[in-house]
């Protein structure tokens, strides 16, 4: 029961390093804010793959350290790197409006998921409520952040939640369904990487507002 009760407080964490994610202005430290909150998911794996002696969920730990907790954060500060330093973009909507709808969305997921007759995680509903809440956090950061990057952390983020919520319904799945989410997600920020740079070099600017002038 305690490495329940755990797993159910980890993912509370989760909540806290996306909203500092989402409201952090620099993107380095966003990026770092991102890795932690990886290294959290990573314990969760490593807890579940504990309590349900799930052996393939020590694959899972062990990729998601190296692709979500080291790759992506490398990657998306490498690429700030290379653009340097182009001034904050204002976000579409204040802080104090975001916090509100996350925690809107946090209480609706909550009421969902206990409304919801689940027999394989009916312990970790907790963690699987803020699973769900945590992939519409990743929307919420893509259209409410105007910087580029920061929408690249969105999609991250959606990512995470994703993941967490296919370890906590399918923590038998084969090791290579975690190989193929990790690969994917890398391989996607990586591309999307290489593409905010391309704009950048074209309007020198990360805000997602000044794009219109790529038409034409």
């Amino acid at each position: 029961m305690s490495n329940v009760n755990l797993i159910n407080s980890l993912s509370g964490l989760l909540i806290l390093t996306s909203l500092l994610v989402i409201e952090t202005k620099k993107l380095r430290l966003s990026a770092i804010q991102y890795g932690i909150q990886s290294v959290v998911l990573v314990l969760i794996f490593l807890a579940l793959a504990v309590t349900m002696e799930a052996k393939q969920l020590y694959l899972w730990a062990a990729s998601a350290f190296v692709t979500k907790a080291l790759l992506v954060p490398f990657v998306l500060i490498r690429a700030q790197q290379r653009m340097g330093e182009s001034g904050p973009a204002t976000p579409a909507l204040k802080p104090a409006v975001s916090l509100i709808l996350a925690a809107v969305t946090v209480v609706v997921s909550f009421i969902v998921v206990n409304a919801l007759d689940l027999k394989v995680a009916v312990e970790f509903k907790p963690a699987l409520s803020v699973s769900i809440a945590h992939f519409f956090f990743g929307q919420l950061c893509i259209l409410t952040q105007r910087n580029l990057l920061k929408q690249v952390l969105g999609f991250c983020l959606m990512e995470n939640g994703s993941h967490l919520t296919l370890a906590l319904m399918a923590y038998d799945a084969p090791e290579l369904v975690e190989v193929g989410i990790a690969t994917d997600a890398v391989f996607g920020v990586i591309i999307m990487a290489v593409l905010v740079v391309q704009i950048f070099n074209k309007i020198h600017t990360l805000d997602s507002a000044s794009l219109s002038t790529l038409k034409g």
